[in-house]
């Protein structure tokens, strides 16, 4: 079969031939359809990744596809069901082994591309603004990077949580993909001043913050008394630092969010957010953007279309 394997740490991804891996206890064997690419993928290939694997692994951290096999002494889904796994690593390939009890039965109508772009950009946003700042309907929501992968899945969460959102990105054309998907407000982040249009609108109650950077302290300094920040992810290449004095002058909370770290000490929280948003979708509620499918022997420019944010929504690839 074929990978898109990281052979040694630190050395870019390569397309190779590699066996056909068995599942082992605990494990289902997928026949891959279809791998969402996250930011992370590019980190973990550079070795930046909190849970970078040991060389050699395969990218690809969330896959859809057709069980193919079970594990010695595992209980899974059947031989033949469609389902949707976050692995972590492994997707980039035309088969692989996950955890069966992370593989979610696909709700009839979902497409495996649908699937594969789901799981960490529509969790990642429910947990968040869900679990994480307990965001109430009422309130003013500021999505940064409002039209990438993460991102545009906080304005739709936020929406159907009865949020205000005011979306921010860079161009007309990301914008009105945030407006298609429900932002009130919008945000041009190439010509207006954050903070000025963010005060101007009353302020934010909650910020989602993918971006990092100019941009976060643009909007820590619009936020409104007891405000909730989220640092989602660093796409800017800058990590900010926060100011302890100006937390507490206006009561701010900074709310780290790593939606599968709660795979490892509170798996509960990510199965009922996955449950509740696989419930909005059989109910037409969510609808994935999905703006680049490309095969598996173009993993590597659905990679650079992230690294140079030229993609919306979700980059997948169809092993």
């Amino acid at each position: 079969m074929r990978a898109f394997q990281v052979s040694r740490a630190g050395e870019p991804a390569e397309l190779a031939d590699r066996p056909v891996p068995a599942p082992g206890p605990g494990e289902v064997r997928l026949q891959i359809e279809a791998c969402g690419l996250n930011f992370a993928d590019l980190l973990m290939e550079q070795g930046k990744y909190q849970d970078t694997p040991e060389a050699p692994f395969t990218l690809g951290m969330e896959v859809a596809g057709v069980v193919d096999a079970l594990g010695p002494d595992t209980d899974g889904p059947a031989p033949g069901t469609r389902v949707a796994v976050f692995g972590g690593q492994g997707g980039l390939a035309e088969m692989g082994c996950f955890p069966a009890n992370r593989a979610v039965p696909l709700p009839d109508g979902m497409s495996a591309v649908d699937a594969a772009a789901f799981q960490i950009a529509y969790g990642t946003s429910h947990v968040a603004l869900h679990h994480r700042a307990q965001m109430q309907a009422g309130e003013t929501l500021l999505v940064l990077g409002a039209a990438g992968g993460v991102g545009l899945t906080a304005v739709e969460v936020g929406k159907l949580m009865g949020a205000t959102v005011i979306a921010c990105a860079r161009g007309a054309d990301k914008l009105e993909i945030a407006a298609q998907a429900g932002a009130d407000h919008l945000i041009d982040a190439k010509t207006d001043d954050i903070r000025v249009r963010v005060k101007d609108l009353g302020g934010a109650d909650v910020v989602y913050d993918p971006v990092g950077g100019e941009q976060w302290q643009a909007a820590f300094r619009a936020c409104k008394p007891e405000a909730r920040l989220l640092p989602i992810g660093f796409a800017s290449g800058e990590v900010p630092q926060i100011p302890a004095n100006h937390l507490m002058v206006k009561n701010l909370s900074v709310l780290g969010v790593y939606w599968g770290g709660y795979l490892k000490f509170r798996p509960e929280v990510v199965t009922d957010s996955i449950r509740t948003l696989m419930g909005w979708y059989a109910e037409g509620r969510l609808k994935p953007h999905v703006s680049h499918v490309l095969p598996l022997d173009q993993a590597r420019e659905g990679l650079e279309l992230l690294r140079a944010r030229k993609s919306t929504g979700k980059v997948v690839i169809t092993p």
